[in-house]
């Protein structure tokens, strides 16, 4: 970037309001400030783009039950699309992640947490097939941010081994190279876990 005197003098302001500035740019990940040297432009990714809604959604989330509820509906479109894509383009190599990602899970059943985690890696997974990074960027944000609200932070749901029927199931749709199939199977996922995000109490 240019010198800050170049910036006050380009825009007709004094150094405070120039650090200011760019004291808020780098703090959304826009600019890196190094000390001794000229600030420097981040690479702009759609990782950057969610990570700067991140605060904002979280807050809206906590708020209010009913913010929670639009998210899971969003989510339920959102995936429904992903199924229909993976199973018009994935190749064998996707798929194969797929279950490899089912078997990781498998040799999790009695630990809460990292079953979930890889839960939410086998949805990732299915939007990376897209190979669009605005949805593997919105997925990735979407799952973190219901992540919080899963109960498993309140109990252990009991049904670790449905999902993995279910996963199973998105997975052969996928394979199969078959749309409906896959959209009806991850319909049917999406409404049998959706009761497990909630907010607590």
């Amino acid at each position: 970037m240019p010198s800050e005197r170049d910036l006050m003098e380009q825009f007709g302001v004094g150094r405070p309001a120039v650090r200011e500035a760019m004291q808020s740019m780098h703090v959304r990940g826009l600019i890196t400030i190094s000390h001794g040297g000229r600030a420097r432009v981040n690479h702009l990714s759609t990782d950057m783009a969610f990570q700067n809604m991140d605060s904002i959604a979280r807050l809206l989330l906590s708020t209010s039950p009913e913010n929670l509820e639009h998210l899971k509906e969003a989510r339920r479109m959102f995936e429904l699309g992903m199924a229909r894509l993976a199973a018009e383009n994935a190749t064998e190599a996707d798929i194969a992640d797929l279950r490899a990602l089912i078997e990781q899970q498998r040799s999790l059943l009695k630990e809460a947490e990292p079953f979930i985690q890889v839960d939410m890696q086998f949805h990732r997974r299915i939007a990376e097939i897209s190979a669009n990074p605005i949805f593997i960027g919105l997925s990735e944000a979407m799952l973190d941010w219901l992540f919080h609200y899963h109960a498993y932070l309140l109990r252990w749901s009991g049904k670790e081994k449905m999902t993995l029927r279910e996963h199973e199931a998105i997975t052969d749709a996928i394979a199969a190279r078959a749309p409906d199939k896959a959209i009806e199977t991850m319909r049917i996922h999406l409404d049998r876990s959706n009761s497990l995000y909630a907010h607590p109490g």
